[in-house]
């Protein structure tokens, strides 16, 4: 099943795509994706839901994140191992993690904002997972169990901002627009096996990351069982699990740093496609 929300920002709608991909309205059901709508039994009621009952929406509207509400985003540093050697360090013996702010949250095809004094603008495609229950203290074996499902992830990342400010990484990952999800939630039954998908992203049309997650240190189970012993996962937390070489910041013989007008687009095997374009932030 994958789930979207539709519509301008603040005023999205909820949405599901049939088998041929056509967009429906889903809001004669629920009236928004939210935690609460990620539990087994209401994705079992929405699972039940024949998509070609449900309204057409026509024309082309814009996307948001497909899921409102979210609670934390934790994301994973330094996850695949040629990424950890383009940037000269170790792989790290244990799951490296940082915040990233609700604010940078947006949608799949909203531009890239490069803020103000920014210098070293940059893309990490990453599998977003999204829980769906409460997850504490659990094995590797029950921790799938969790997932409500995955999500395509940017975790845009300002390096200067990141790396030459002090106090870890989260000043480098939080502003508007450094967090485009989506474009859907696909649930997590129609993702058999997230340990293998294949990851990229591509500015101007070239590619410059080309990974897969069966290349992750700490695999999507592992991470999410190590995790869950340091802090409490809830319905609608995200949890990005790390970026494959090929970033900018990493890139030889000189760092290649993202600039207005640039077009960025990434995506996931089965998971979807993003697309921004690089501007200014234009306020005061």
């Amino acid at each position: 099943m994958r789930l979207v929300r539709y519509g301008d920002p603040g005023a999205e709608k909820p949405g599901m795509l049939d088998n041929a991909g056509q967009l429906r309205d889903l809001s004669y059901v629920i009236a928004d994706i939210t935690p609460d709508q990620l539990d087994p039994i209401a994705l079992d009621i929405l699972r039940s839901v024949e998509p070609s009952t449900l309204p057409v929406v026509s024309g082309n509207p814009r996307l948001g994140a497909p899921l409102a509400g979210v609670g934390k985003m934790i994301c994973i540093g330094l996850n695949y191992l040629d990424h950890a050697r383009e940037v000269n360090k170790a792989p790290p013996d244990e799951p490296q993690i940082f915040n990233k702010a609700i604010n940078s949250l947006c949608g799949p095809y909203d531009p890239i904002i490069r803020p103000k004094n920014s210098q070293k603008l940059d893309h990490e495609i990453e599998l977003a997972i999204v829980f769906g229950s409460t997850c504490r203290y659990v094995s590797e074996a029950d921790a799938l169990n969790h997932v409500a499902g995955y999500a395509t992830f940017n975790d845009v990342s300002e390096r200067a901002f990141q790396m030459e400010h002090g106090g870890g990484a989260t000043k480098g990952k939080s502003a508007d627009n450094f967090g485009p999800l989506g474009p859907w939630l696909v649930t997590a039954d129609a993702v058999p096996d997230p340990g293998k998908l294949g990851i990229w992203c591509e500015v101007n049309g070239v590619r410059h990351q080309d990974g897969n997650t069966s290349n992750l240190v700490f695999g999507v189970a592992k991470s999410i069982a190590y995790l869950s012993q340091f802090m409490t996962f809830l319905p609608g937390d995200v949890l990005a699990t790390g970026t494959p070489a090929g970033v900018g910041h990493g890139a030889k013989p000189e760092p290649r740093y993202l600039q207005p007008g640039d077009v960025v687009r990434c995506g996931i095997d089965g998971l979807g496609e993003q697309e921004h374009t690089v501007v200014e932030y234009e306020g005061a």
